[in-house]
This record gives structure tokens, C-alpha cells and sequence, in this order.
């Protein structure tokens, strides 16, 4: 593949807006392990290897399991492995990233209420916008892994 523009060099305030996303949720209340979580699922449906590469890593080094994050695409198969705030925030990544199917339903909203505060819920969904975000970044510029 043929390299593409570097937008942190390109555009260095535009890389700085994302930063400044990132640094959000850094602060946010939602655990690192959600937030890798939802990282790993949203970049497996959009099929961004250089952000896999990335937070599968990020998720290892904060104690995460290589059982765990091998069974993330197929969570509906294996949810004895994971709690019900992964499950919900798992479930918000895929419904929130395929938003042209049919957007965050109702259903999956309001069990999201019941297992997070409104605080957390904004931080699920601006987790979920953040990777997305990278995702096409990553995706539309060629990204390579290592880089």
C-alpha cells in the first residue's frame, strides 16, 4: 500500500484535538478495562489492524487475559466471561459503531442505566466516538502497524 499523510505532522492541531479527547477519558470514571474493551470491538468491526495491534497490547499490560480478549468479537457466545457493564458497553461499541443499522436502541439504553451512572454512560458513548474516530484516522491514512 501506498503511505498516505501523516496527520500529526500534517495537521498537528487536528492531532491535538484528538489528544485532547484521549485525555478526557483518561480522567473518565469507566474502568481501563472497559475502555480497552471497547477499543478492541469497535476496531475489530471496522477492521483497523494498527488499533488492534495497539489496545490488545494496551489491554495485556493493564492485567487483561489473551482468553478474554480472544473471545471479544464472540462475547454474545461467551458471556459468562464477561460482567454485565462489559457486556453493556460491549453492546453499545457495536450498536453505536454500525450507527446506520439502527442507532443505540432503546433496549440496550436503558440497561446501560440501569449498571451506569449518566456521568458513565456519556463517557461509554464518547469512548466509543474517540476509537471510531482513530479507527478511520488510522484506516483512511494507511496506518501500518509499528508505525
Amino acid at each position: 500500500m501506498e503511505k498516505r499523510i501523516n496527520i500529526s505532522k500534517t495537521d498537528s492541531q487536528a492531532y491535538k484535538a484528538m489528544l485532547g479527547l484521549e485525555g478526557y477519558l483518561a480522567q473518565s470514571e469507566i474502568s481501563k478495562t472497559i475502555k480497552e474493551l471497547i477499543k478492541i470491538r469497535a476496531s475489530q468491526i471496522n477492521g483497523c489492524a494498527y488499533c488492534l495491534d495497539m489496545h490488545t497490547k494496551d489491554a495485556i499490560k493493564y492485567g487483561e487475559t489473551a482468553e478474554r480478549i480472544f473471545l471479544i468479537s464472540a462475547w454474545h457466545e461467551a458471556e459468562k466471561f464477561f460482567t454485565e457493564e462489559e457486556k453493556v458497553a460491549l453492546k453499545m461499541t457495536e450498536e453505536i459503531t454500525l450507527i446506520s443499522q439502527n442507532g443505540l436502541s432503546e433496549e440496550t439504553y436503558q440497561k446501560a442505566k440501569a449498571v451506569f451512572s449518566e456521568k458513565q454512560i456519556a463517557e461509554v458513548i464518547m469512548a466509543i466516538v474517540t476509537i471510531n474516530s482513530w479507527n478511520r484516522i488510522a484506516l483512511s491514512t494507511r496506518l501500518e502497524i509499528g508505525e
